[in-house]
C-alpha cells in the first residue's frame, strides 16, 4: 500500500480516502486534498487538464488489494475501465470506453497503453506487475498519440512509485485471510548521505490451493499461487538543477493457471448449470504458470535554465511458462469415461515467453516558465525481442506431442512535441504532433503437429507503418474552481502479427488502426473544496480495427481489421465530504460501442453454442455487423463510503465499496451462452485507527456477497469458461512511520 502521505492529524488520516495520491497542499478538515497528477508529463492539477482523468486513492488500492487480488481489482472501480484474463494473474488484457484486444498470445499488442514509472510496459505479461508503494495512479481515458504515442487509441493507465527522499519513512502491512491468503508488503527510505537517498519496496503475496480436483480425487489442488515483487530506487541530487533517479524491480510468481471448466453453461442461456461448484473441477491434465519479470530504469533531469532536459531510459525483460487443461473436463468422446458433459477432444497446451529483451529511450526538452507559452518536444526509440515457444500434449499419455515456435523483432521510434498557449486568463488552447515509424519483423513455424499435419516451412512477416497522431483541445476556466473544455484527438496501434501455427497453417497480420475521437467535458470544486465533480462526454470512430477472431473448430485465433466502428458515452466523477465524517466517492460511465463493416464475417464457435447473428457469406460464418466490441460493458458504476467516529484523537472507521458492470459479449459474435452477465462486487473494511493514523488494525471482506459469475469463455470444443473470484475474508495491521 501506498504510504506517502504524513501523519500529521486525523483530518489528514481521514483524507487519505480521496481519489488521489500526491497531497502537496494540506486540506483542511472535511476538504478534498489538492491532487498533481502528470498525465501531461508535467506536474499539474488534473481539474485545468482538458482530458479525462480519474486517479485512485491510498485507501482505496489497500481496501481492494487487501485480499491478495491482483490489477484486475482495478476493473469496474474506475469510469470506462474493464480487466480481463484468461490467463489469470499473469496476462491482464485492458479495456477503455470498449477498445481492447482479447489476442490471447504472447506478442499480442493492445489499445491500452501501461506506463510504470514513466517507462511503458508493451509486452501483456509485463503488464501484470503488482501494485504497491504508489504515489499516483492516473487512468487517461482517450487516445494519448501525442506524448505516449504508438498503441494508446484507447487510453493510459499510468503508474508512478513512492520515490526516495531525505526524509526518513515507510510503511510496513500484513494481511492474513480465508484461503490460507497472506499479503505482506512494505517499504523504507531515506537519505544516504548529503546527495543521495534510497527506498526499498516490496510485497510478498500468497494463497493456497482451494479448489478439488474430482477426476484426481485430490484435494486442495488448484488455485494458489505466490508472489513476490520487489522494487529499489536511489535518487542523486547533486544540485537544485541536475537530478537522477535509478530504479530496479523483479517480480516472481508460481502458481497455477486460470481454470477453464467444461459445458458449464445451460445450453441457450448463459445461466450456469445447476449443479456448478466453484469449489470442484473434474480436469485431467496439468495447470501450471510460472514468471519471471526482472527491469530497471534512469531517469535523469538537468534545468539549463530557459528549457529542462529529460532522459528516461528502461530495460525490461520476462520469461514465463503457462500450461493449461483447455478443454476443461477428463477424458473424451473417443476415450471414456468423460466429462462434465460431452468432451469431443482432449486439449492441453502451454505457451512460454523463454526469451524476450525490451529496450526503451526517450529524450525531452520541456520549456521553463516561458509566460503565456509552454511546451515540450522529444524523441523516443523502442527496441524488443521476442521468442515464443508453444506446446501441445496428449493428456492420456503426458507425452508433449506438439511444437511451434515463433520469433518477433519490433523496432520503433517517435519525434513529438506539444504545447500550450494562454490566449487570456480564462482561455487556452493546446495541442500535439507525434510522428511515428514503426517495423516488425516476423517468423514462424510448427516443428511437430499435434493432430497429423506435419512441419511448416517457415513463414515470415514484416509489417511496417509511419503515422501521425496528435490532439487539439480549449479549456476555458470559467473561475477559479470550474472549467470547460473541448479536445480533439488522434491515436495509433501499429500493425499486429498472429502466428500460432500448432493448429493452423498461416499467420495473420493486422494492418495499423487508427482513432479519432472528440470529448466536451466540465470539471469542478464544489462545496469550497469539500467536492469535485466532473462530466465528460465523447464519441470516437476507428478506422481498420484490429480485432482477434478467436476459436471456430481448433485452438486458434486470427487476426482481422474492421472497416469501421464507432462508441460514444458519458463519464461521471464526484467525490464528496457529506457530512464532516462521512465521504462519498462515485463514478459511472456509459459506453455504446458498434462494429461497423457489412463484410466481415467470422467463424462462431465450435463447441455447439447458440449464435444469435444472421448466417455470413460463405457457410460456417456469421456476419458480426452491428455487434458491441468484445468486453465492452454498456454500463460501468462503482461507489464507496467512509465513514469515521472520531474516538479522541483515533478513529473508528467503516469503508464499503461497490463496483457494477453490465452484460459484455466475451468473443465477437453473440451467442446465448457467451453473454457474460451483469456484475457486482462489494467490499467492505472496518478497524481502528491511532496515533495520529501510524497504526491501523481492519477487518476485511472481499466479494461479500459471494457472487458467482462466468468472466470469460473458451468457445472451440464445448461451452467453457471461467469466473470470478470468490469470496475473501481476513484482518489487516498496518504501520506508517
Amino acid at each position: 500500500m501506498p504510504r506517502c502521505y504524513r501523519p500529521a492529524t486525523l483530518a489528514l488520516a481521514l483524507a487519505a480516502a480521496l481519489p488521489a495520491f500526491a497531497q502537496d497542499e494540506a486540506a483542511t478538515p472535511s476538504q478534498l486534498d489538492a491532487i498533481t497528477v502528470t498525465a501531461q508529463r508535467r506536474a499539474e492539477d488534473p481539474q485545468k487538464i482538458p482530458l479525462a482523468i480519474t486517479t485512485v486513492s491510498a485507501e482505496k488500492l489497500d481496501v481492494l488489494g487487501s485480499g491478495g487480488e491482483d490489477i484486475r481489482f482495478l476493473a469496474g472501480r474506475l469510469p470506462s475501465l474493464n480487466i480481463e484474463s484468461s490467463f489469470g494473474r499473469a496476462f491482464p488484457r485492458f479495456y477503455i470506453r470498449g477498445l481492447g484486444n482479447g489476442d490471447f498470445d504472447l506478442n499480442a499488442s493492445q489499445p491500452v497503453s501501461l506506463i510504470y514509472d514513466e517507462v511503458v510496459l508493451e509486452n501483456p505479461l509485463l503488464k501484470g506487475f503488482p501494485v504497491f508503494d504508489l504515489d499516483r495512479l492516473e487512468l487517461l481515458r482517450g487516445p494519448q498519440g501525442s506524448l505516449f504515442g504508438r498503441n494508446t487509441p484507447a487510453g493510459v493507465l499510468k503508474f508512478e512509485s513512492v520515490q526516495p527522499s531525505q526524509e526518513r519513512s515507510g510503511y510496513g502491512q500484513f494481511a492474513y485471510g480465508r484461503f490460507d491468503t497472506l499479503n505482506a508488503e512494505g517499504a523504507i527510505g531515506g537519505g544516504l548521505g548529503e546527495d543521495w537517498s534510497a527506498r526499498v519496496s516490496g510485497l510478498y503475496q500468497r494463497r493456497g490451493d482451494w479448489v478439488d480436483n474430482l477426476a484426481s480425487g485430490r484435494s486442495d489442488e488448484y488455485e494458489g499461487y505466490r508472489e513476490f515483487a520487489g522494487r529499489a530506487q536511489f535518487l542523486y541530487e547533486p544540485s537544485d538543477s541536475s537530478r537522477a533517479l535509478f530504479n530496479v524491480h523483479l517480480r516472481d510468481l508460481d502458481g497455477t493457471a486460470r481454470l477453464f471448466r467444461a459445458n458449464i453453461f445451460k445450453p441457450g442461456t448463459n445461466e450456469l448449470v445447476d449443479d456448478f461448484r466453484r469449489g470442484f473441477i473434474a480436469i485431467d491434465g496439468v495447470n501450471q504458470q510460472d514468471l519471471r519479470n526482472v527491469g530497471g530504469s534512469a531517469r535523469l533531469s538537468f534545468d539549463l535554465g530557459r528549457v529542462t532536459l529529460y532522459s528516461v531510459t528502461g530495460y525490461e525483460t520476462v520469461d514465463s511458462y503457462s500450461r493449461g487443461d483447455i478443454d476443461g473436463g477428463f477424458g473424451a468422446s473417443y476415450a471414456p469415461p468423460f466429462g462434465p458433459g460431452f468432451i469431443p477432444f482432449d486439449a492441453q497446451s502451454a505457451d512460454g515467453l523463454p526469451d524476450h529483451r525490451q529496450i526503451t529511450q526517450e529524450l525531452r526538452l520541456a520549456s521553463n516558465e516561458w509566460g503565456a507559452f509552454d511546451w515540450q518536444a522529444g524523441l523516443f526509440l523502442f527496441d524488443e525481442d521476442i521468442t515464443i515457444d508453444s506446446f501441445n500434449f496428449n493428456t492420456f499419455s503426458g507425452q508433449q506431442n506438439g511444437y511451434a515456435v515463433q520469433n518477433q523483432r519490433n523496432k520503433a521510434y517517435a519525434l513529438f512535441t506539444s504545447g500550450e498557449y494562454d490566449l487570456s486568463d480564462s482561455l487556452r488552447l493546446a495541442g500535439g504532433l507525434r510522428f511515428t515509424r514503426d517495423e516488425k519483423d516476423f517468423s514462424a513455424q510448427r516443428l511437430v503437429s499435434p493432430i497429423g499435419g506435419g512441419a511448416t516451412g517457415v513463414l515470415t512477416a514484416k509489417p511496417s507503418d509511419s503515422n501521425v497522431s496528435g490532439d487539439l483541445s480549449a479549456s476555458w476556466f470559467i473561475d477559479a474552481d470550474r472549467t470547460v473544455y473541448a479536445r480533439y484527438a488522434r491515436g495509433f496501434r501499429a500493425p499486429s502479427i498472429q502466428g500460432r501455427l500448432l493448429f493452423g497453417d498461416s499467420i495473420s497480420v493486422a494492418d495499423s488502426e487508427t482513432v479519432d475521437s472528440v470529448e466536451l467535458g466540465f470539471k469542478s470544486n464544489l462545496w469550497d473544496g469539500r467536492a469535485r465533480f466532473n462530466i465528460a462526454a465523447f464519441a470516437y470512430e476507428v478506422k481498420d480495427q484490429q480485432l482477434t477472431a478467436v476459436g471456430g473448430s481448433t485452438n486458434f485465433n486470427t487476426l482481422i481489421n474492421a472497416e469501421k466502428s464507432i462508441g460514444r458515452g458519458i463519464e461521471v466523477d464526484l467525490d464528496a465530504y457529506v457530512t464532516d465524517n462521512l465521504l462519498l466517492t462515485f463514478g459511472y460511465s456509459h459506453n455504446k460501442t458498434e462494429i461497423r463493416d457489412r463484410g466481415l464475417a467470422i467463424a462462431p464457435c465450435g463447441g455447439g453454442c447458440t449464435v444469435l447473428d444472421p448466417a455470413g457469406p460463405t457457410a460456417g460464418t456469421v456476419s458480426i455487423y452491428g455487434n458491441p466490441l468484445p468486453q465492452a460493458p454498456k454500463n460501468v458504476a462503482n461507489v464507496t463510503a467512509r465513514y469515521s467516529i472520531p474516538v479522541g484523537e483515533n478513529e473508528i472507521f467503516i469503508y464499503t465499496d461497490w463496483a457494477y458492470r453490465s452484460e459484455i459479449n466475451f468473443f465477437l459474435y453473440e451467442a446465448a451462452e457467451f453473454r457474460g452477465k451483469a456484475l457486482m462486487e462489494g467490499g467492505l473494511r472496518t478497524g481502528y485507527s491511532w496515533n495520529y493514523g501510524k497504526h491501523e488494525l481492519a477487518l476485511f471482506g472481499r466479494n461479500i456477497t459471494d457472487k458467482l459469475v462466468a468472466v470469460g469463455g473458451i468457445d472451440f470444443n464445448n461451452l467453457t469458461g471461467f469466473v470470478n473470484e470468490p469470496r475473501v475474508w481476513g484482518i489487516e495491521f498496518t504501520t506508517t512511520f
